[in-house]
């Protein structure tokens, strides 16, 4: 028999980690994911020149259900010890939001439960590993999910197309997140995602998972530009098929299931004009506000009209920048957001392109939307700028 410190740490996991796994119950085709790389890696730029930093990499993340991650496991070699990997799984652990952390050395696992404040760690020989139906248990203690109602919410079925297209973790915790809430009696929701993170993708697979497990029958989907709701409707949202129509000319059909709307299409400043009325004020189970941060956060708009005629809904705001001053806040009608992803995640995670700041100087004695270029200064292909006032 080999001797386990002459193994590398991918050999511990093949001979000794994998079996141990799979000998619980978890299926390796859809359960079991080895070395799941979960960032893309740093975009770094140095002039005309791109290169991608470390992407971020679990050993094993454990999934439920596709989508629906509930552990995670990070492998080292023999010769360290059983522990060695455990602050390094913490840390992913709270990244993707994964409650049930292990750490390996071929031996056995060390066990932290993020669920139990006094004795979160424990060891385990490696014929002790949980099933996934125990470690569900403590996903959905983490979650705060009770009810079988609330676990028929969150185990739905992601929609998957047969492209192969999965959603990215933030997304995924963002997809889930939202689903948890609403299990669990929330019916006011806010997600803040930077602009480019898939906003819209998160919201059809929201809208699909409510809709599919019954939960919410009918839906619609608000935006306040037609290029937004063209996008849309031809985008994510297009496997709705005949189940979907787009509210167009002022005009009402209540046979179908899924609507898109101009907040504009359903309001108006004369009353008649005020169309989100012909439907009941129960007729929708859930409202989905695109860039809510535009018009839905002011009180006395005609867009938040529309939201307290269907307040019986449960209603989801997305924006990637959400308002707080004095006369306008999304926190005050949404609550605080159930999950914010932020453009420097973005860009730290390699999803996002990094930006450079261009200071403009302005004349003291020109407007703000005004410049005039100093003597000499030229453009990036070197070529001097006409010396002329800019608006």
């Amino acid at each position: 028999m080999n001797d386990k410190k002459t193994l590398s740490e991918r050999d511990i996991c093949t001979k000794y980690i994998t079996p141990a796994i799979e000998k619980a119950g978890w299926n390796k085709q859809t359960q079991l994911l080895e070395e799941v790389s979960f960032t893309d890696g740093k975009i770094y730029v140095r002039g005309k020149l791109t290169a991608r930093g470390n992407r971020k990499r679990a050993d094993y993340i454990l999934y439920y259900k596709p989508n629906i991650p509930i552990a995670i496991v990070e492998a080292k070699d023999n010769n360290h010890s059983i522990r060695s990997g455990i602050q390094q799984a913490m840390d992913y652990a709270r990244i993707l939001d994964i409650p049930c952390v292990f750490s390996s050395n071929g031996d056995g696992f060390l066990f932290h439960d993020r669920t139990n404040n006094e004795k979160p760690e424990t060891e385990l020989s490696l014929n002790d590993f949980p099933t996934p139906e125990q470690l569900w248990i403590k996903y959905k203690q983490y979650k705060g999910i009770e009810t079988r109602e609330a676990e028929k919410i969150v185990i739905q079925d992601y929609y998957f197309d047969g492209s192969g297209r999965k959603p990215r973790y933030y997304q995924q915790i963002a997809i889930n997140r939202t689903l948890e809430a609403i299990a669990n009696g929330q019916d006011r929701i806010i997600l803040v995602m930077a602009t480019g993170t898939g906003k819209t993708y998160n919201a059809f697979q929201i809208a699909y998972r409510l809709w599919k497990s019954g939960t919410k029958k009918r839906i619609l989907f608000l935006a306040d530009r037609n290029a937004l709701i063209d996008q849309t409707r031809r985008g994510d949202f297009k496997h709705f098929r005949d189940k979907m129509t787009t509210v167009k000319n002022r005009q009402v059909d209540k046979s179908y299931e899924v609507y898109l709307s101009l907040y504009q299409g359903l309001s108006g400043s004369e009353e008649e004009k005020n169309i989100y009325k012909q439907f009941s004020r129960e007729f929708f189970d859930l409202v989905i506000i695109d860039e809510c941060h535009r018009g839905s956060a002011k009180e006395d708009s005609a867009w938040r009209e529309i939201l307290e005629y269907f307040n019986t809904a449960t209603q989801i705001g997305l924006t990637a920048t959400p308002k707080e001053t004095k006369e306008t806040s999304n926190t005050e009608y949404f609550g605080d957001p159930v999950y914010t992803y932020s453009l420097k995640q973005g860009i730290d995670d390699g999803f996002l392109a990094p930006y450079r700041v261009i200071r403009v100087e302005l004349g003291m004695n020109m407007g703000a939307d005004q410049w005039r270029p100093e003597k000499g200064k030229t453009d990036v292909d070197g070529i001097e700028v006409e010396d002329r006032i800019y608006t």
